[in-house]
């Protein structure tokens, strides 16, 4: 157990060093070009989107069933956020604060603890048939979250979050790794039944958050800064780094 724990630690922790490093070394950079870095997460986000999916798919006993946890994803999240407050900041309406005040970050820190929830059961069932096996998933676990980790950092800081409080945001949901976890282990058979609808919410979730909130900030700044190749280009860094990473993975 222990060594489960320390291995859920430290891809907590890794994450957050990874997107710490990558702000000090090039927080005025990333400032000037956020807008183009959502686009660059966007490509990102449906790639995991479409990996949690067929892996949603791969554990289900049937197709349909699969497909139904992605569909509940899909609508309980966007009725979900549909009938919340808004969470808007309200600036003077410069440009980048009309960018920000239309890009709603709940959905993608919601989206992000079901799969951080489902990673964590896959961390545990792993350990539970061999050591080699949990600490190849962990790595391979650790390499998607560095990604994932920045991609939804530059997102949160666009949608007006200071640094500090991104941060904090985003190890507060890396945590919820240690919540499938401590599930997976104390509870392996009765929770593993959780896996395939977390994995179907998270990628259903994910879904809304590219096509509800990041493509459609990306069109509106591409439009205003007339910035369209800029913006595919970045989506489509976003999209084969995921691809190549998910190649490159372990399972």
């Amino acid at each position: 157990m222990i060594e489960i724990l320390l291995y859920s630690v430290l891809i907590m922790l890794a994450s957050l060093v990874g997107v710490f490093s990558v702000w000090h070394r090039a927080g005025q950079v990333i400032e000037r070009h956020l807008s183009l870095l959502v686009s660059f997460s966007a490509g990102v986000f449906i790639v995991v989107a479409y990996q949690l999916g067929i892996e949603a798919v791969e554990h289900a006993d049937t197709l349909g069933s699969g497909l139904i946890w992605i569909t509940i994803g899909v609508l309980s999240v966007w009725l979900l956020f549909k009938f919340l407050p808004s969470s808007h900041h309200h600036h003077d309406q410069t440009l980048e604060t009309r960018l920000h005040s239309r890009l709603d970050a709940r959905r993608i820190m919601a989206s992000d603890a079901f799969h951080n929830m489902g990673d964590g059961i896959l961390l545990a069932t792993s350990f539970a048939v061999s050591p080699s096996l949990g600490i190849l998933t962990a790595l391979s676990i650790f390499v998607h979250e560095l990604v994932q980790e920045i991609s939804e950092f530059f997102v949160l800081r666009q949608a007006g979050y200071s640094t500090k409080q991104t941060l904090v945001l985003n190890f507060a949901i890396s945590a919820s790794i240690l919540l499938g976890v401590l599930g997976g282990f104390f509870l392996l058979e009765s929770f593993e039944i959780f896996e395939v609808p977390l994995l179907g919410l998270a990628s259903g979730a994910f879904l809304v958050v590219v096509f509800h909130d990041l493509i459609p900030h990306s069109v509106r700044a591409s439009k205003q800064k007339n910035l369209y190749r800029k913006h595919l280009l970045w989506f489509l860094i976003g999209v084969v780094l995921m691809f190549i990473l998910n190649i490159l993975a372990v399972h």
